[in-house]
């Protein structure tokens, strides 16, 4: 115990050590920093964006007649070795003709594997040796504020580089199809016509995002699609040629419930869609829906409007016997649906 009080003793008189002081860092350094993460990212991953070249019409069936030509061009980036290529829907929808050129000049005809509109996402697949994949990262564990590279080819200019940050995530962006997709990426590192399908990248050299929107004619507001969903997009096209998806045969708009109607109910919603037209044949015509009725909920989950409806009519709803709830002339009636598989359509 005396020893103990007296090596505390001790230590108590011994001189504090001065605190070690920080080297100042400057902003030359930083600046360094930034451009060395830059560099490295264009290194890395510039060999595996393609420059992809599209064209639409020709020869008619009347070998004599030429249909009207359409051209354009996007950008798409290889995430296997075997060369399949992530690119944007709209790039490629409907083409006749896809062309993808390497950053080492080469160019291969490309074929479409699969184009799914509802997530604008497609994947075409080149033939030829030698090919870098880019590595994919995960979507779920970026962060507003994080550096971000896009790397692509706006307007016809190869492996273009521009770097910013993460601005938000989780925002929903509205496709061709009509559909909203969810976690989308909004990021300020430029993007311009031709920059659609490439990749967005991280200071890690890991893809995040695919590059598909601007919003004009704001600066700095471009976004991207999570790559965690263009994985599972991606996937099902390789397997499948689509992404299956269930519709039940309605055209439909958002309107107000009245609040008598929600009281009365007891209803989980303030909104719903009214049922404006029904396809003949269809799941709803076969389950009885009519013109002027409300869908307030499908699957035992409130539908507020048709985006909701949208994000239940998944792949697993595909032929099983569902239960939807409707207001018809005031009065709340429970009816079982048994949802088809969908041929890309914008309506419910």
């Amino acid at each position: 115990m005396k020893n103990g009080l007296q090596l505390i003793s001790h230590e108590a008189d011994e001189e504090p050590s001065p605190a070690a002081t920080p080297t100042p860092v400057s902003d030359d350094d930083l600046l360094d920093a930034y451009s060395r993460a830059v560099i490295s990212v264009a290194d890395r991953v510039s060999a595996s964006v393609v420059n992809i070249e599209v064209q639409k019409g020709g020869r008619g069936p009347n070998l004599s007649l030429f249909s009207p030509e359409q051209s354009g061009n996007g950008s798409g980036f290889i995430f296997t070795p075997d060369g399949f290529i992530l690119t944007n829907s709209h790039v490629v929808h409907r083409m006749t003709k896809i062309n993808a050129t390497l950053a080492d000049g080469r160019t291969f005809p490309a074929e479409l594997i699969g184009d799914d509109p509802d997530s604008d996402l497609a994947v075409v697949r080149i033939h030829a040796p030698n090919l870098v994949a880019s590595t994919l990262g995960d979507s779920s564990t970026i962060r507003p504020g994080q550096l971000v590279i896009a790397i692509g080819n706006p307007y016809g200019f190869q492996t273009t580089v521009t770097a910013g940050v993460v601005s938000a995530l989780g925002r929903t962006l509205r496709t061709n199809s009509g559909r909203l997709i969810d976690s989308i990426i909004q990021t300020d590192a430029a993007l311009n016509p031709g920059n659609s399908g490439g990749p967005l990248v991280t200071s890690r050299g890991e893809v995040i995002g695919v590059n598909t929107a601007v919003i004009l004619p704001a600066q700095g507001i471009c976004f991207a699609i999570a790559i965690n969903t263009a994985k599972f997009v991606a996937s099902r096209l390789i397997k499948d040629g689509r992404v299956r998806r269930s519709y039940i045969g309605v055209g439909g708009q958002n309107v107000p419930l009245h609040r008598r109607v929600v009281r009365f109910h007891d209803l989980a919603t303030e909104s719903g869609i009214l049922v404006v037209s029904v396809e003949t044949d269809s799941p709803a015509y076969r389950a009885g829906l009519r013109v002027d009725d409300l869908i307030v909920a499908f699957d035992n989950q409130p539908v507020r409007g048709i985006d909701d409806l949208h994000k239940l009519l998944s792949e697993e709803k595909v032929g099983v016997k569902t239960p939807l709830v409707i207001i018809r002339a005031s009065e709340k009636r429970n009816i079982e649906i048994v949802p088809a598989e969908s041929k890309t359509r914008s309506g419910g």
